[in-house]
């Protein structure tokens, strides 16, 4: 019986060979990789912005997971061409739509290290380091926007969570017991209307308030809702304010907000999953005066720090509630000592076995330095305002109130036809030409076009890209018409 159970096992262990690549093997699948990941950097530059979509089917994986493992070229080769060229190249310096990030080389390398050693970074007994590199740089994130002393955070996977977090911590913290009212303007993000639903307050009283012209929501309103509210015995619970709005980039009144909010004893989130880390520039952080003010923040440094996709963060001022929400134990996982490291992220977060994400936004902080990442963002807000001025310059353009981060929400003004229908026609015209990539949206039933300037790689001859192809768009769209 243990004689057969070790040939057994023998066999088994030979074939799972691939699985443990020796030096030699690990050596060229590295080198692989990494040429892989240069060449495509390589291309960026001159790359489309969008390529069609059907090319993920250029070529068919047949079966499509093999029994025997495939040559490591072919394999990056199908990648190559089924994976990284169709869609939408968020790491081209003219992609403009939606909220880019760039990805940064350092991430990808803090990506690597991070999945090489598989540190466990839910508790501090498991892997110190990783926990105090995730607390160490969720404290410097705090810092970023104004949070005292006592504030807590950790990473999440992106806005979606970091908003949930932030909600579920106002719940227990402000309306355990339910039927608190939410307040928030039209131009919130649609995942607040869902971390309400998974924290059991979809069916919260709720109060859509009125925006200025430059769609920032008006103090004056949200004073006039919460007063008849009170008087109403309905008793406010959360308001939501916008550090950058997805629609047009407007930030709410930040400062004036907060203050109301005190007043009445409500909890304030901010979510600043766009906008918020513009805090770290000197331009940013008077925009943003108040955001250090708010009992939660919602970030996103996979946008405004240009890192890939997956990196969020929530904040909330006392750190008491995030433990008071999110610590949780069970035996088989007790701490196995005390640390000095700091809290353990399982117990300020929904999340137990998690990524350690904190390396990809460490690493490039300790090797380009905090100034590299200031000077991006200042540029980005630059180059907002001339997108903007310059459209101002252009016949025909509607160039839509003044940023205040890095969105600029516009429109053409055909002279004679549906505006709304010109306007989408020219998007469409930019989606297929491919050179740069911008979004459209409705403010108000409006269809508007969108100019999202955020990816580290785009600077001032990117943008002049842009409104060439505008000035382009326009005509072709006029012949066609």
């Amino acid at each position: 019986m243990i004689e057969e159970l070790q040939h057994r096992i023998e066999q088994l262990r030979a074939q799972m060979r691939p699985l443990e690549p020796d030096g030699g093997a690990r050596e060229a699948l590295g080198h692989g990789a990494l040429s892989h990941a240069l060449a495509y950097l390589d291309q960026v530059p001159d790359a489309p912005s969008n390529r069609p979509w059907g090319e993920v089917f250029a070529h068919r994986l047949d079966p499509e997971f093999p029994e025997e493992g495939r040559d490591p070229a072919a394999v990056l080769d199908y990648i190559a061409t089924c994976v990284d060229r169709p869609g939408f190249a968020t790491t081209s310096p003219r992609f403009m739509a939606y909220i880019p990030g760039g990805g940064l080389f350092h991430s990808a390398l803090g990506d690597l290290l991070a999945a090489v050693s598989n540190k466990y970074s839910g508790f501090a007994s498991a892997s110190p380091g990783a926990v105090r590199l995730e607390n160490a740089t969720t404290a410097w994130l705090a810092g970023v926007i104004g949070y005292p002393e006592g504030a807590a955070g950790t990473l999440t996977s992106g806005g979606s969570l970091a908003n949930l977090t932030a909600i579920v911590a106002a719940r227990d913290a402000r309306d355990s017991d339910g039927g608190g009212a939410v307040y928030t303007t039209r131009f919130a993000h649609h995942c607040v209307d869902k971390a309400l639903h998974i924290a059991g307050r979809g069916r919260a009283p709720r109060r859509q308030i009125a925006t200025d012209a430059r769609y920032r929501m008006s103090v004056e309103a949200l004073e006039e809702a919460l007063e008849r509210d009170r008087a109403e015995g309905i008793r406010p619970w959360l308001v939501v304010a916008s550090a950058g709005t997805i629609d047009s980039g407007a930030v709410d009144p930040l400062a004036d907000i907060a203050h109301l909010c005190r007043r009445h004893g409500v909890w304030l989130h901010v979510d600043g999953a766009y906008g918020g880390l513009f805090a770290l520039c000197p331009e940013g952080r008077e925009t943003l005066t108040g955001i250090e003010l708010a009992d939660s923040v919602a970030l996103d440094p996979h946008k405004t720090l240009f890192l890939p996709y997956g990196t969020g963060a929530v904040l909330v001022r006392n750190g008491r509630h995030l433990l008071e929400s999110f610590s949780a134990s069970a035996d088989y996982i007790r701490p196995l000592g005390e640390s000095e490291v700091g809290p353990s992220p399982a117990d300020l977060s929904p999340e137990l076995t998690r990524h350690f994400r904190a390396l990809r936004l460490w690493l490039p902080l300790q090797m380009a330095g905090v100034a590299a990442f200031r000077a991006a963002q200042a540029e980005k807000l630059s180059l907002a305002r001339y997108f903007h001025a310059r459209l101002q310059e252009m016949d025909g353009f509607d160039a839509g109130p003044p940023p205040d981060l890095s969105v600029v929400a516009f429109r053409f003004r055909p002279q004679s036809g549906d505006p709304d229908a010109f306007n989408e026609r020219l998007l469409r015209h930019l989606v297929e030409e491919g050179r740069v990539m911008l979004s459209g949206t409705r403010i108000d039933g409006r269809f508007t076009l969108r100019c999202a300037i955020l990816s580290f790689r785009t600077h001032l001859e990117h943008v002049d890209d842009a409104l060439e192809a505008l000035a382009r768009g326009v005509a072709r769209v006029q012949e066609r018409a």
